[in-house]
């Protein structure tokens, strides 16, 4: 059996290990050679294996997607785009012919996926790296930065969480709590700082280097008495820190 040989590039753990699960059980003609974090570690995975194929998470911290197939303007792997985004940018991406895998995977899908990189090999008929199409895409994405959902990897698979659904974030050493609306919370083993760099800085602001709001809609009141405390529509109290409260006064105007 030709094998093709794959990395993985995907910025949350579970999701990478569990691409390589849904791998090993349903395509064995793909042998996964490596995984990697972000874009750095990838590229050494790509000058180490010369994979067949790359799984691209688009949205990670640091350099996406996107930034770095631009270091590949002339690759010779194929790649499939893994990405919870909403459907603005599926439609964009399917629009460029461009192939990807909405998270969380579906089984038939990532077979279909897995064939088409195999017909593509044997045929020798990889597709050249089209930069027009990726742009394209991008830019798409620029125009539509505020991405709606949240995923949270958990004990049982992936939590969807519409962003207007939460109220803060906790951080907890290298874990993030997120606390939303119906006294739902979730538990994730990213840090703050991840969350930090996804979502929307016209909704949500890191008010301490412990927390991040949801200004937008479930900030309630602001109290004074005890330093500067942002009190939450759940009735949580989070503390803004001095340097930070500036920036918070100038936000909460606006609102």
């Amino acid at each position: 059996m030709t094998k093709l040989t794959a990395i993985i590039v995907d910025d949350e753990e579970f999701a990478r290990e569990n691409l390589k699960m849904l791998l090993e059980d349903y395509c064995p003609e793909v042998e996964v050679a490596g995984m990697a974090s972000g874009s750095k570690q990838a590229q050494l995975l790509v000058e180490e294996f010369n994979p067949d194929i790359i799984f691209l998470d688009i949205m990670m911290p640091g350099e996406d997607g996107f930034q770095f197939l631009e270091k590949y303007p002339d690759r010779s792997f194929e790649i499939i785009f893994t990405t919870a985004f909403r459907e603005f940018a599926l439609k964009a991406i399917k629009e460029e012919a461009l192939d990807y895998l909405e998270k969380p995977i579906d089984i038939d899908e990532l077979r279909k996926a897995v064939e088409k990189a195999m017909s593509n090999k044997k045929s020798d008929s990889v597709v050249s790296s089209n930069q027009d199409r990726i742009g394209k895409v991008l830019q798409e994405l620029v125009l539509h930065n505020s991405v709606e959902k949240t995923i949270v990897p958990t004990r049982d698979g992936l939590a969807v969480i519409k962003n207007t659904e939460i109220i803060r974030l906790e951080a907890d050493e290298n874990y993030t709590t997120l606390f939303c609306v119906g006294g739902k919370k979730y538990v994730s083993s990213k840090g703050i700082r991840a969350f930090e760099e996804k979502l929307d800085p016209a909704m949500f602001m890191r008010v301490h280097k412990s927390h991040i709001i949801n200004m937008s809609h479930h900030l309630k009141e602001l109290l004074r008495s005890e330093g500067s405390i942002a009190v939450m529509s759940d009735g949580s109290q989070v503390p803004v820190a001095r340097r930070k409260l500036q920036e918070f006064l100038e936000k909460l105007e606006k609102m």
